[in-house]
């Protein structure tokens, strides 16, 4: 069950080490630190992370099926970076799962995750009045991840995630305008009341306008 401990200043998500060195070496890749077609060396990283090559490998095995990485025979596993045409594939895909997520969630979402929605939204309005824009990234994301739960369809839910991980850290270097926090707000209670009235059709839309202003923000 989806908990509001996103809220915290100290809030780590719960995760294995081999979950950690996965998502550290994909940030790598996707933000260039790790440029494309380099090799991803199984000794540094073992190196680095202080891991023995059986994890890591099996690491590597799952970053390339990410699509972050490829393998060739006998020479390696090496990154596969980003190009500005792969960001904007990935905001249009999220935007298209959006929309569905949004009208499925609000068909199926149970009391508990209302509540906890609305419960969410309340602390945006906070964060917002109070100009707090890390606090409100972090309320975001949480937001979005009650909706992808209500939704009762493990793979999208899977899929948004993945595309909300490679977006955050792709578009880490956005310089955000002077009103982005109410804006924001805007569209997010747009999808909040939408969630109020029981109305798929106006979540549905109010889903797709945020995404289409998230993607023109971060042009």
């Amino acid at each position: 069950m989806i908990k509001l401990d996103f809220l915290s200043n100290d809030y780590k998500e719960r995760k294995t080490p081999a979950q950690i060195v996965e998502e550290a070496i994909a940030v790598d890749i996707i933000t260039g630190k790790i440029p494309s077609g380099k090799r991803l060396n199984e000794t540094t990283l073992c190196e680095r992370f202080a891991m023995s090559r059986t994890p890591i490998r099996e690491i590597l095995r799952r970053i390339e099926g990410s699509g972050l990485a490829r393998s060739v025979p006998n020479r390696g596993v090496f990154a596969v970076g980003l190009t500005s045409t792969d960001i904007d594939d990935y905001f249009y895909l999220k935007s298209i799962l959006e929309v569905q997520c949004t009208r499925w969630a609000i068909e199926r979402i149970d009391k508990e995750l209302m509540e906890l929605l609305e419960e969410t939204f309340d602390f945006m309005q906070f964060y917002t009045m109070s100009n707090d824009l890390p606090k409100i990234l972090r309320i975001n994301d949480g937001f979005d991840a009650i909706i992808y739960n209500a939704s009762q369809n493990k793979e999208i839910e899977k899929r948004l995630a993945r595309y909300s991980f490679i977006l955050k850290h792709a578009t880490a270097d956005v310089t955000y305008p002077l009103n982005y926090l109410p804006t924001v707000l805007e569209e997010h209670r747009a999808i909040f009341e939408a969630f109020k009235a029981k109305d798929p059709d106006a979540g549905a839309e109010a889903a797709q306008i945020h995404m289409y202003k998230t993607m023109l923000r971060r042009k």
